[in-house]
């Protein structure tokens, strides 16, 4: 998922760059979206694991 946030923000660099500035604040909108997803997810899963007492490794 970090991938496609990562991809998301790459599309609106680009766009940005070249002046579409409806595609940019779209593709900024999801990759923003994406990345608050997954470190959601990270947290979770951290607290998860530490709960367990499994090793994070």
């Amino acid at each position: 998922m970090l991938g496609w946030a990562l991809t998301f923000l790459i599309v609106a660099l680009v766009a940005a760059f070249f002046g579409f500035s409806g595609v940019a604040a779209a593709a900024a909108g999801i990759a923003q979206l994406l990345f608050v997803i997954f470190l959601v997810l990270f947290a979770v899963s951290l607290i998860f694991a530490l709960i367990r007492g499994r090793s994070l490794g």
